[in-house]
């Protein structure tokens, strides 16, 4: 199946999504998936290290960041961007497959003031969850 993109959400008013996941085949799935909306703009990173680089050159409106990655784990990225003045707004939502199922079935869920949801995730509730967090709503 070929998904069509409208040129005109190839523009400033695509949601830039800055995907941090050290396993390539979820950020190409994240990235393939969103895009297909035609609604956001995805840069994908798979070393846990480039990410806060990544955050200041993109400008990502949100960050979509895996929990357990080699290097630096997702708080370890999480702490560089809340210490950055350039980054330190730009909303987290942390995505894992360390969250348990009976956490998962709420989709969307905060912990410790942070959003999460559970891996593998549902592009549906994955952009619901962007809209929520980014505009209050769906």
């Amino acid at each position: 199946m070929k998904i069509k993109l409208s040129p005109s959400k190839k523009n400033s008013h695509s949601t830039k999504v800055l995907v941090v996941d050290d396993d390539p085949a979820i950020t190409r799935m994240i990235k393939l998936n969103l895009e297909g909306t035609g609604e956001f703009e995805v840069k994908n990173v798979n070393e846990s290290p480039a990410a806060l680089a990544a955050a200041t050159d993109f400008e990502p409106d949100i960050i979509l960041l895996d929990v357990v990655m080699p290097e630096a784990d997702g708080g370890d990225i999480a702490m560089q961007l809340r210490s950055n003045k350039k980054t330190k707004r730009i909303p987290i939502l942390f995505v894992s497959a360390m969250v348990s199922k009976k956490e998962a079935q709420k989709g969307l869920y905060r912990s410790g003031g942070e959003h999460f949801l559970a891996k593998p995730v549902d592009t549906n509730i994955l952009q619901s969850s962007i809209h929520t967090i980014l505009y209050g709503s769906k």
